[in-house]
């Protein structure tokens, strides 16, 4: 069952590509077979751009059937050919980027200016980094290590890879999963968040269209509690990779447990932004309303706990807050658009309560509240800058995926990594300073897995991504991440009959 909804051509202009199904399985668009449909609603209008019929179990079946199907085939294709099939994918993602671009922008209610600018252009590197991994996945070089016996390692495919992605990031999430996956001979069945499946389902498109075989890759929308749960579990999937929340995350390893199936989980963060004395006060205010409010603060790298050096705090809060409050809220299409919505109304209430919540034990500094006026009927939170919470409260510790930063002091070195350190979460951090020392010191104690210094936010395709702690394990992109998804496998060569023949006396004796 299908609604066509009310995005026009012009906010959503692959609409006709995707018919009417938001399954792709074995090469082709279906729909959906739970008998339950889901709308997706425009974020910055509140009105429904979409209705599809939700995936059931038996689309995920359908799915892994495929994908088992097609593995043979594409384990056995030459990295040479996996390569020039994803260069060829590059190539359609580049033609159709405008339809990306405003796709991603309609769903999440990112501004255009930032699918264009990063989403897309990023998901495009991606795919071209990872045609050239494809030709580059090495094992170990052959040695003697046993006398007479030569060894070496190889690496090959796992299987079928069932992954799950955030409404964040849909596109990206989607690429840094299927990619590695796929340039290492996996088949993949992908499920994206059911609020954000268009780029995904356009994104395999793509993949077909370049010539990637039928059944390679695969997605079904559904829910969590049925597709995803279902396809976690399910004995067909070798591997799973997840990426959300670190409460969900604990359930997927659980499930995941049961066929004891390798795990890849990308969760939580709540990343500290430290600056120290001697930093560029500019810079790094700069740096914290960037870092604070990329993608409306709904990235778990985003900058959420500023712990600023004591001579410099009261300056630091005043001038955030200053530049908060000029960030210009809007229609995401809009060239003039800073700022989009949250992606949900639910989402935005839930940041609403948490700033509410703080008002009780810190200081709201700016914002704080939703816009009326144009942006009522939208999912939109001005720039939040909270000031003076405790190290404990719920606003330093929990992850709020919204527009708020909290700004804290602190006094001597040891104190500001200390704090920064204070939370289960280690995916992201930064430290702001002049002093070389100070940054290597910043760099090695702070435990997260990346640390920026003087900047935040910034990602390559070549360098990984990935937690410590409860942030999860194992990494995105690189070659750390095309690695994640192979198996090893070591291989011994007999290299003299007498060898084998000595080897079978010292076991059984003369016989």
């Amino acid at each position: 069952m299908h609604r066509p909804g009310t995005a026009t051509p012009e906010r959503f202009p692959a609409r006709e590509r995707l018919g009417d199904g938001a399954q792709f399985v074995a090469g082709r668009l279906t729909e959906g077979t739970s008998g339950r449909t889901y709308a997706v609603v425009d974020p910055a209008t509140g009105k429904e751009a979409y209705t599809y019929e939700l995936a059931g179990t038996d689309d995920v079946d359908a799915a892994v059937a495929a994908a088992r199907e097609a593995f043979p085939g594409w384990s056995a294709a030459t990295p040479g050919e996996r390569s020039d099939a994803l260069h060829r994918f590059a190539a359609v993602v580049a033609d159709r980027a405008e339809d990306f671009a405003r796709a991603e922008s309609l769903q999440c209610g990112k501004p255009l200016k930032l699918t264009r600018e990063f989403d897309v252009p990023g998901t495009i590197d991606n795919t071209a980094f990872f045609a050239g991994a494809a030709r580059h996945l090495q094992g170990q070089a052959a040695a003697e290590y046993s006398g007479d016996h030569t060894s070496y390692v190889r690496r090959e495919p796992i299987g079928v890879v069932g992954s799950i992605a955030p409404w964040n990031y849909p596109l990206q999430m989607a690429a840094w999963k299927i990619l590695p996956a796929v340039a290492a001979g996996n088949t993949i069945v992908l499920k994206p968040a059911e609020l954000t499946p268009f780029t995904s389902l356009l994104f395999a498109q793509a993949a077909t269209d370049a010539g990637i075989p039928d059944g390679v890759i695969n997605i079904v929308t559904g829910t969590g509690r049925v597709a995803g749960e279902h396809l976690v579990g399910h004995p067909g999937v070798a591997m799973t990779s997840f990426t959300g929340s670190t409460a969900v995350g604990r359930r997927v390893a659980e499930i995941a447990t049961a066929t004891v199936k390798r795990l890849h989980l990308e969760l939580g963060g709540k990343a500290p932004f430290v600056v120290f004395d001697d930093a560029d006060l500019e810079a790094a205010v700069h740096g914290a309303v960037a870092g604070a409010l990329i993608n409306t603060g709904q990235d778990c790298t985003a900058a959420t706990r500023a712990y600023v050096q004591r001579p410099l705090y009261e300056a630091f809060v005043e001038q955030t807050a200053a530049l908060m409050e000029s960030v210009r809220l809007g229609d995401p299409f809009a060239p003039g658009t800073d700022l989009g919505p949250l992606v949900s109304h639910a989402q935005r209430d839930r940041v609403a309560a948490f700033v509410d919540r703080a008002r009780g034990y810190a200081r709201v500094v700016a914002g704080g509240e939703a816009p009326q006026g144009d942006l009522a009927n939208g999912a939109y939170y001005r720039p939040t800058l909270i000031a003076d919470a405790p190290q404990d409260s719920e606003i330093v510790q929990a992850e709020i995926f919204g527009p708020v930063l909290v700004v804290l002091p602190f006094d001597g070195d040891d104190e500001g990594i200390r704090l920064a350190n204070d939370t289960p979460y280690g995916l992201a951090a930064s430290a702001w300073t002049r002093d070389v020392y100070r940054a290597g010191r910043a760099t090695r104690d702070i435990k997260a897995g990346c640390v920026w210094v003087n900047d935040h936010i910034p990602i390559i395709s070549e360098m990984p991504h990935g937690g410590f702690k409860q942030s999860g394990f194992g990494k995105d992109m690189s070659a750390y991440s095309f690695e994640e998804y192979t198996q090893v496998k070591h291989v011994m060569f007999d290299n003299t009959a007498v060898a084998r023949k000595d080897w079978h006396r010292t076991i059984f004796g003369d016989r």
